[in-house]
């Protein structure tokens, strides 16, 4: 098994202290949508939480929280990741913000954002780690998008 780094720690560390900071909402700046929009907001949240499903079955035995490869993985290119590199953050992202949005919680919504923003370095540096690792990454990472297709 490979030694997980203290930068690995520490992503995941972030990323489980703001799903915490997402359900304790410490500050209230309320706004209102209109209702087709809230519902619109809760079809992406629940999207978001189907990618999440979908992409951890598809990992299989190559699934773990942290950035770093395991050493006896594959690389997944079929299904989700046919698409997109990183579903699972994916579908993070659309699920803080589809709630957030649904909510009328600028708290969630900005949680959500700044899990963007963590999920973009994680993803980059796990991507760094892919690369060593995997031969034919930069040609998956050239022909998918990172979050998002063709983006």
């Amino acid at each position: 098994m490979k030694k997980i780094a203290s930068k690995d720690i520490i992503f995941v560390s972030i990323q489980l202290l703001l799903f915490v900071i997402y359900f304790t909402p410490l500050f209230s700046f309320p706004f209102h949508l209109n209702v087709f929009l809230k519902y619109a907001a809760l079809i992406f949240a629940f999207i978001g939480l189907i990618i999440i499903l979908v992409a951890i079955l598809q990992l299989n035995k190559n699934l773990t929280p942290f950035p770093i490869p395991k050493e006896s993985g594959t690389l997944i290119q079929q299904g989700l990741y046919n698409y997109i590199r990183h579903p699972i953050y994916t579908g993070i992202i659309l699920a803080a913000i589809g709630f957030g949005l649904f909510d009328e919680s600028i708290w969630k919504i900005s949680i959500g954002i700044v899990l963007w923003i963590l999920f973009y370095f994680k993803s980059r540096y796990e991507e760094s780690l892919l690369a060593k690792q995997f031969s034919e990454y930069k040609a998956y990472r050239e022909r998918t998008g990172r979050f998002f297709p063709f983006v």
